[in-house]
Parts: structure tokens; C-alpha cells; sequence
């Protein structure tokens, strides 16, 4: 379901993720102490676009899931249509945050098979597929990718990025947008996340694009440099008219994804990916020969499998040899392959689908056939990861200069007190980081049943319980993936609020000036109207000023979004007062997170 073990390169694994070189310091916002950052960040853009055959990738986004929510509503933007398709066969968390997002913005989403969509109406601003799908199928979708640009829509296209090094990439058959998860490359399961994900797009969809884009400029001196580039995110500029809410992101897996992708160059990515689908092609001629039926013929790394014996049979086997497959319904199972799987665990799998042979029996009497991918239509002609970068770094000595190299162009916590991101991993000690390169960790699937994770459990019930404490509230939610999605969350809880209370209308937001620019971005996305609070010249909100948008907008108030201490810093006095206001009117208070530490240590 787009999640697969991996193997973390040690070199990268010691010298990228457990070093606070690279960890502490990932808001690239000041290219003169970011230019190491920046250009591994523009390595992974080049690796997005040459894998998708896309001309255009942004600097990563949080997951698979909200990158593809990112995706319906830049096709919603982009046309102002209101329906959007997605293809059923999606992952299922992919196709259920899309349509928490679009609910919000009065698009509706409409589950459909390709040869169902109905493109006649004019209507439709997107569709959503999956390549290869939620159940390993390949397909072809150039008719519907075709169908969709003549009804005036745009194809987005859901991947997977080891499946393209052998696959026809999406950008060869037209797609608009493309988007999935770098988590494969080289970043451990933890549980499901956090993974970068990915996003790319035609040229003339570039200033839509969500999240952070790196370009080459030229600084004074004439030399080529690294800076953000575009900003498509533009929030403190254009706030509440911003693409996207998107803050951090998953920068530094994102790099990790670019070094496994530098480390092993295209060869061995290569490799990589037909060692992974040879396994899948042994693993379903031993099924068809223990007579289940597979529901397709064409897949890179997963089965879905009609069994021909009692599903429940099959399962207690795979529970001997502490494996987890995919429970789709009666009979119907599913399982996944990865580049950590071995011989063993394929032989492991053939005895508990009740194949007599073993691995390596099967694979000779295949014998050198071309088979699956490689001998079909569906085959990469193009090459891919051709500039010089990702074919130097092969050997352990070379990657880890190069990293050490660009760390240190780099300004982190390990050289000073760094400026900027208040809400960054900066703070995070390093007792904190070590647990999340232990296997017990890492290596966790987030659908395992949940006996499989006891101790993962015990450890949210128990942050439950302490920032529930520390902060005074009542509940509280893991689910947001980062800050900007916390606020949407936030908003989202207070839009459902007023809603079961019959009080639809209210919809205005109160947002400071001074405010992080993802709040407006964020109030817009919850389909709210911003209204900007002004401040005075030490950063505290200005209560006349406050009071008068109040008393203009309380029928219609729905938010207040304060940030404390501010973003200046300043604990504001009035702010109990402020509260009261919003409450008297109807209305109700987000508090942005951000400033958590500070708010850890002084109650509010």
C-alpha cells in the first residue's frame, strides 16, 4: 500500500541522518548558509524529474497522500471545474485524505473506473490513477490520459519511483502531474512516516506547483549558487491567495532519498528494481503452480492473489513464519516485495501459499526467458540519471566526502546558534533521535495489526497523556504530518464544530499580520475568508483594530488563529482578552503550535 522496507545505506544512514550537521538545520531560506542543503535538494528535483520523465519537480512534499490532495486542488485551481475522478484502485489513505481535502473546498470526488469517467459535462478539473495500483497491476492509461485532455481535464498520476527505473514513466504518456512517495529510496518504514514525497509537473504548471522549488541563480560575483527559487509558496507575500500551505518539507528525507539515489547510481538502481520484480515473477509462477489464480498478469513488485484454499489456512501459515499479507476479502489476499526480500523469504512465502518448490527450483526451470516487464510494451527505453552527480559518488569513501563537503557549506547547530525555524528539528536531542534508526522502530509497517505494535501504542498513549498536561487540553491528535497540517486539522475540527450546531454561515478567520504565512494559506484551504488583524510596533495585536473587524464580522465569525508567544517572540498580555472576544461573538480560537517549547514552559 506504498509503503516497503528498504535498505538505509550505512554511510548515509551514519553521516546524513544520525549527524546533526544535517538534521538540525533544514529551512533553506538563507542561500548564503544553505548552499550544501540546496544542492542536495536540487539533486533529488533532478532525480524526480528524470525517474517521472517530467520537466519540472518541486523540492518535496509530506506524503503520498497530501501531495496527491496538493494535486486535486491545483486542477481545481487550475480550471475552477468542481468534480474530480479518482480511480478506486488508488491506495485507500491516498484516495481518503483527497477527499477530506476537497470537501473543504466544494470540490466533489467521485469514485470511478476509467472506462466509467464521463468527461462529457465539461465539468471535470482532474483525475487521480495509480501506476502500477494499489493491487500491483500495471496498466495503460494513455486512452484515458487522452480522453481526460480533450474533456478539458488534467491526468494526475500516482507512482512509484523504483517501479519507473524498469517502468515506462508517466511523463512519456502525457500526464499532467505526478506525485508519490521517495520513501523506498533509502528512508526506514517507522511506522509510516515521516517520508518525503514527490511532485512534478508540465512546464506550464510550474507557478501552481505546491511546496519549494530549488534553482540555480548567480550571486554577485557572477558564480552559479543554489536559492529557493519561483517561491511558488509565496505565503508572506501573497498569504491567503498562496498555492499551497506547505511549510517544511521532509527536506532532510529528501536528501536521503538524493544520496541513496547518488550512492547507487543508475545501474544500480536499475538493479535494484528488476532484483525486486524477478522475485515477484518467482513468487507467481509458484502460486499459479499451487493453483491460485493472480488477478493480473502484468505487476512490478505485488500480488493480489484469488486463493484456491481457505484464506484463513494460508494466514495461520504466514503467522509461523512472522510474515503479514494483505487481507482484501474471502479468499482474496495480497503481498508486496522489496529489495530486503532474499531467497529465503521467497521460499518462506511458496510454503505458506502451499507450493512444494522451492525458490530456486522454480527460477531455473523459468529459465532466461524475458518475462513480466522486460518483455513487454511496458518497458523503460529511456535513460535516466545521466548528469555526472549521480554516476561519481559509487564507493563509501566518495559519497561520504561528498556529504561532508556540502554539510559544510552549511550553517547548523554543530557551527552556532542557528536563526530561523523555530519549529525545526533544531530542537530535538540527540537521546530523542537515536531510537529511530532501531530496527524495532524502523522497521514497522503502518497497516501491521496492532498487537505487532504494542510498544509504538504505548508510547502515543503516553505523549497523549503528558501534552494533554503540559499544554491543558482535553484531546489530542497525532494524525496532522506537520504544522501547516496541524492548522488545517485545527481549522477542519472548528468548521465541524460550528457546522453540527446548525451555524453554516460562519466562516470568517482572524489572522494577525504578523502571523506565519502558512495561517492564511491554511484558513483558505478550510474553506474560511481571511481578515488581516493589524499589529503594533512590538508585534502585539492591536484590540481596536481587533474589536472593530469583530464587531463588522460576529454573525459571520468562525476563527481566531493566534500564534504565542508571537512570531516576534512576545508573550502577548491582552491575550486572555483576546480569547473573550472571539468566544463572545461566537467564534472560536486556534492556537498555532509552533512556539511549543515556549508554551511547554509557561501555561496558557
Amino acid at each position: 500500500m506504498g509503503y516497503y522496507n528498504c535498505s538505509v545505506p550505512p554511510p548515509i544512514q551514519r553521516n546524513l541522518l544520525e549527524n546533526a550537521g544535517w538534521v538540525t538545520q533544514y529551512t533553506p531560506y538563507q542561500p548564503e548558509v544553505s548552499q550544501g542543503r540546496l544542492e542536495s535538494l536540487l539533486n533529488y528535483q533532478t532525480m524526480i524529474c528524470d525517474i517521472t520523465g517530467m520537466p519540472v519537480a518541486n523540492a518535496s512534499l509530506l506524503d503520498e497522500g497530501t501531495a496527491a490532495a496538493e494535486a486535486m486542488q491545483l486542477c481545481h485551481r487550475q480550471n475552477k471545474r468542481r468534480t474530480f475522478y479518482i480511480d478506486p484502485r488508488c491506495h485507500p489513505q491516498t484516495i481518503a485524505v483527497v477527499q477530506t481535502r476537497a470537501n473543504y473546498i466544494g470540490v466533489k470526488t467521485v469514485l470511478k473506473l476509467p472506462h466509467e469517467m464521463d468527461f462529457s459535462g465539461k465539468d471535470v478539473s482532474g483525475v487521480l490513477f495509480q501506476y502500477p495500483d494499489t493491487d500491483g497491476r500495471v496498466e495503460d492509461f494513455t486512452a484515458l490520459v487522452d480522453r481526460t485532455h480533450k474533456g478539458g481535464a488534467m491526468a494526475c498520476c500516482s507512482t512509484d519511483l523504483l517501479a519507473l527505473c524498469v517502468l515506462r514513466p508517466p511523463g512519456e504518456f502525457g500526464v499532467d502531474v505526478v506525485l508519490g512517495s521517495s520513501q523506498r529510496f533509502g528512508v526506514p518504514l517507522c511506522y509510516g512516516g515521516p517520508h518525503a514525497a514527490f511532485f512534478a509537473v508540465k512546464d506550464n504548471l510550474v507557478r501552481m506547483m505546491p511546496g519549494r522549488m530549488v534553482g540555480v541563480t548567480r550571486d554577485a560575483a557572477g558564480k552559479e549558487v543554489y536559492r529557493l527559487a519561483l517561491q511558488t509558496r509565496e505565503q508572506h507575500i501573497r498569504r491567503d491567495k498562496a498555492t499551497s500551505n506547505i511549510c517544511t518539507a521532509q527536506a532532510l528525507l529528501a536528501n536521503m532519498a538524493a544520496m541513496y539515489a547518488l550512492y547507487h547510481g543508475p545501474q544500480g538502481l536499475e538493479h535494484i528494481a528488476k532484483r525486486t520484480h524477478n522475485a515477484a515473477l518467482i513468487l507467481a509462477e509458484g502460486l499459479k503452480r499451487a493453483g491460485h489464480r493472480l488477478h493480473s498478469d502484468m505487476f512490478f513488485d505485488t500480488l493480489k492473489v484469488n486463493c484456491s484454499v481457505a484464506a484463513k489456512d494460508i494466514l495461520e501459515r504466514a503467522v509461523q513464519r512472522q510474515i503479514n499479507l494483505r487481507v482484501y476479502s474471502e479468499g482474496v489476499l495480497g503481498v508486496s516485495l522489496d529489495e530486503t526480500v532474499t531467497e529465503r523469504d521467497l521460499d518462506d512465502l511458496l510454503w505458506v501459499f502451499g507450493c512444494e518448490s522451492s525458490a530456486e527450483l522454480i527460477a531455473e526451470k523459468m529459465g532466461e526467458r524475458v518475462m513480466g516487464i522486460m518483455g513487454s510494451p511496458f518497458k523503460r527505453t529511456s535513460k535516466f540519471l545521466t548528469h555526472q552527480v549521480f554516476n561519481s559518488y559509487h564507493s563509501e569513501t566518495n559519497i561520504v566526502r561528498y556529504m561532508k563537503r556540502l554539510e559544510n557549506k552549511d550553517i547548523s547547530l554543530v557551527h552556532s546558534m542557528i536563526p530561523l525555524g523555530s519549529c525545526t528539528m533544531k530542537l530535538n536531542s540527540s537521546s530523542e533521535l537515536m531510537p529511530i534508526t532501531w530496527r524495532e522502530f524502523a522497521h514497522i509497517h503502518p497497516f501491521v495489526p496492532l498487537d505487532q505494535a504494542e510498544g509504538y501504542q504505548k508510547l502515543f498513549r503516553q505523549l497523549e497523556k503528558d501534552l494533554c498536561e503540559v499544554t491543558g487540553y482535553d484531546k489530542i491528535s497525532f494524525q496532522p504530518n506537520s504544522g501547516a497540517q496541524g492548522e488545517y486539522a485545527g481549522l477542519a475540527a472548528i468548521k465541524a464544530y460550528l457546522n453540527s450546531k446548525g451555524e453554516l454561515s460562519r466562516s470568517i478567520c482572524l489572522i494577525p499580520k504578523s502571523a506565519h504565512g502558512t495561517n492564511p494559506a491554511s484558513a483558505q484551504m478550510a474553506g474560511m475568508k481571511v481578515q488581516v488583524v493589524e499589529v503594533d510596533k512590538d508585534g502585539n495585536i492591536d484590540l481596536a483594530h481587533l474589536k472593530t473587524l469583530v464587531d463588522k464580522h460576529k454573525a459571520s465569525l468562525a476563527a481566531m488563529m493566534i500564534t504565542y508567544p508571537s512570531t516576534f517572540g512576545v508573550f502577548e498580555e491582552n491575550i486572555r482578552d483576546v480569547c473573550d472576544l472571539i468566544h463572545e461573538n461566537g467564534g472560536q480560537v486556534y492556537l498555532d503550535g509552533a512556539n511549543m517549547n515556549a508554551q511547554g514552559g509557561r501555561s496558557y
